[in-house]
């Protein structure tokens, strides 16, 4: 992961996930913050940008539309416009790299964060 996202000029990872542990080695926000500032990559966690419960069981089951139509009302609370605000300052100073659970990324609400990103800076979204 660190070859791919320093290959790809990555200059920090925004974890945007509301639960920033996993099950997977490497994963959980201490031991990915520590392995990408070795990388010399930064870290920021926002979990104001994070998926509700209610959109990540959703997605769980395969209701990316009702996990998509959830991620947008959220998006409409204060904290989680407040953390599109950092969100795009980061971006409009680094290249960033957002990370979440999904692996795809039409069926994270991600691309809708990168999307929103894009709207604001006009950078392009690239997908790795």
């Amino acid at each position: 992961m660190l070859d791919l996202l320093s290959a790809s000029g990555v200059q920090t990872v925004l974890d945007v996930r509301a639960v920033p542990l996993s099950r997977k080695a490497g994963f959980s926000k201490n031991v990915l913050a520590a392995s990408l500032s070795a990388g010399g990559i930064g870290y920021v966690l926002d979990r104001r940008l994070g998926t509700p419960k209610a959109g990540r069981d959703a997605a769980r089951k395969g209701r990316t539309a009702d996990m998509q139509r959830i991620f947008a009302a959220h998006m409409l609370a204060q904290d989680a416009q407040a953390g599109l605000s950092d969100a795009v300052s980061l971006a409009g100073a680094n290249t960033v790299c957002l990370l979440c659970f999904e692996r795809a990324p039409h069926d994270c609400h991600r691309s809708i964060l990168a999307s929103l990103i894009r709207q604001r800076t006009g950078q392009a979204i690239v997908h790795l």
